[in-house]
């Protein structure tokens, strides 16, 4: 990992941090007991800290000639605003790279990741997730699986979100906020093509900001009629 990454040198150094505490984290109890959530004056004043090295970071445009509508931009402060109905999603707009753990039919194994969520102005988020995989002294030796889609959550706080699997999986997710800092999503609908993962069952996703402003996501699989962790990962922001 290079140190444009600004990922930790060791990402598990606290152990109260992990992926899994992301909603404790956000005072809200999870699958660990995890820290004390953070006050709001301790909030604003960490996450104006950390903006100085990604406020000034987006994704970058196309260098083909404009088109005649706005770009995706991961930066609330540059691009168009945020649809007002997307609010409730806001801490999710940025660029996040770091590093998780999966425990798949290919394996248990290391891998890093990138999450964008950006939006154009129009009421949705854009969704992309790529990984790559370590070795075991860390060091990147391939790319993994991606992922695409879009986030959109009702005026009544139903999120809804769309997801295409590089591995040939479409999966529809159904969900809501728990709080403004951490969102829980469920499957409604697990469709796998014939070269697709022939073991993956229906899935439950919760992703959330720790008390040290990282994004943690934990996704748990249907095995055998018992919901089992399958990838978890601990991001920090690099743009926005």
């Amino acid at each position: 990992m290079n140190d444009d990454t600004n990922t930790p040198d060791n990402p598990n150094e606290n152990v109260n941090d992990t992926p899994g505490d992301a909603a404790a984290a956000a005072g809200t109890g999870g699958p660990t007991e995890g820290p004390a959530p953070i006050n709001g004056n301790d909030a604003v004043n960490l996450a104006a800290e950390q903006s100085k090295s990604t406020a000034h970071r987006n994704i970058p445009s196309l260098d083909l000639g404009e088109l005649p509508i706005p770009d995706d931009t991961a930066n609330l402060r540059q691009g168009p605003n945020l649809h007002d109905g997307l609010l409730a999603l806001l801490p999710l707009v940025g660029v996040w790279r770091g590093e998780g753990q999966a425990d798949t039919a290919d394996g248990e194994y290391a891998f890093g990741q990138q999450i964008i969520f950006a939006h154009d102005g129009e009421n949705y988020l854009t969704f992309e997730s790529r990984l790559w995989k370590l070795d075991d002294e860390g060091n990147p030796v391939g790319p993994d699986q991606r992922e695409t889609g879009f986030w959109r959550i009702s005026l009544s706080d139903e999120i809804e979100v769309t997801c295409t699997h590089s591995t040939g999986v479409v999966e529809i997710y159904y969900g809501e906020p728990v709080n403004e800092r951490a969102w829980e999503i469920e499957s409604a609908s697990t469709m796998v093509t014939a070269t697709g993962p022939e073991t993956l069952g229906p899935g439950k996703r919760l992703y959330g900001l720790m008390p040290n402003n990282d994004l943690g996501w934990v996704d748990e699989r249907l095995v055998d009629g018992e919901m089992k962790p399958r990838m978890s990962a601990q991001l920090k922001r690099v743009a926005g």
